[in-house]
């Protein structure tokens, strides 16, 4: 009797210890699908890395990819691709027109251009002052130039157009490509030529393909300068010598309908005054002749 409680107290004993083993086993499973950075288990029961901890996911890398298209650098890139020739006028009324030329001139050295034509008419007695600039102004540069020169006076109108010429170049560039492969083909059969009769019929043939060559290239380096640079005619002159807009209410409409009139009455008397010498000089003529047929007429009669 005494060998069967010793016999059940170690029975019991090695049924507590299968008990924690499988305790610690499922914990340790536990873990182990808990944290899958650390590995997974496959069917040949090899590890495999699942790669969720530590690792850039499918949607970060993808998150990454947006975010760059999203700054623009797509679009900068199309931009920059086209060709784009800017040209317009501008007409600025200016105090002094002369100073206000070299004060355009100086705008626009400033800004990296340069001044293609220069046109100044000083005042006279039967003239006000003005002045003509052909102005070519860095692309990159034109809007902060047309600023600054709008503040040189009062800005009646300006005017700007772009024209792309992207298809124009591009066409150009192939065909450049194709006739330099041309003439260093011709260049290399040159030199391998074996008769005379090759080498002028080569000559011949290169000097023509280096003639189409120089001049596409001619017309590319000024597409080239037309869109590097901008062309902007400006026009400067003296206060009151461009009309002003129209009149926006009834009492600025009667001063303008007045201011017309006197310049008009002005004008009528300034071509009357041009007009005086030559009427006087026809009377002159015109009184001398009916002397004359009056006196042919009297001697007639007497006859």
């Amino acid at each position: 009797m005494k060998r069967f409680p010793a016999a059940a107290a170690l029975l019991a004993a090695v049924l507590l210890l299968a008990g924690c083993s499988a305790s610690g086993s499922s914990n340790d499973a536990g873990s182990s699908v808990s944290n899958p950075g650390t590995g997974a288990v496959t069917g040949d029961g090899t590890t495999k890395d699942s790669g969720v901890v530590g690792a850039p996911q499918a949607g970060d890398a993808a998150g990454s990819v947006t975010s760059g298209s999203a700054a623009g650098s797509t679009s900068e890139v199309a931009t920059g691709q086209r060709d784009v020739i800017m040209t317009g006028s501008m007409s600025i009324t200016a105090k002094d027109p002369i100073k206000a030329t070299q004060d355009a001139v100086t705008i626009t050295e400033q800004a990296g251009g340069r001044i293609d034509s220069r046109t100044e008419n000083p005042a006279t007695e039967n003239q006000q002052a003005s002045a003509t600039l052909t102005l070519r102004i860095p692309a990159g540069a034109l809007d902060r130039t047309v600023t600054d020169l709008k503040k040189l006076g009062t800005v009646n109108f300006v005017s700007l157009n772009a024209s792309d010429i992207t298809q124009q170049t591009q066409d150009l560039d192939a065909r450049i490509t194709a006739l330099k492969t041309s003439v260093d083909r011709l260049l290399t059969l040159m030199q391998q030529a074996t008769t005379t009769t090759d080498l002028i019929a080569i000559e011949g043939t290169l000097s023509q393909r280096q003639a189409d060559l120089e001049s596409l290239q001619s017309q590319r380096n000024f597409l080239s300068d037309q869109v590097d640079f901008s062309t902007i005619i400006l026009s400067l002159y003296s206060t009151g010598t461009v009309a002003p807009g129209a009149p926006g209410d009834f009492w600025t409409a009667i001063g303008a309908g007045w201011a017309a009139l006197v310049g008009a009455l002005g004008a009528a008397l300034v071509g009357i005054g041009y007009a005086l010498p030559w009427i006087a000089l026809v009377g002159v003529l015109a009184l001398i002749v009916i002397l004359i047929v009056r006196m042919s007429r009297r001697n007639g009669k007497a006859a």
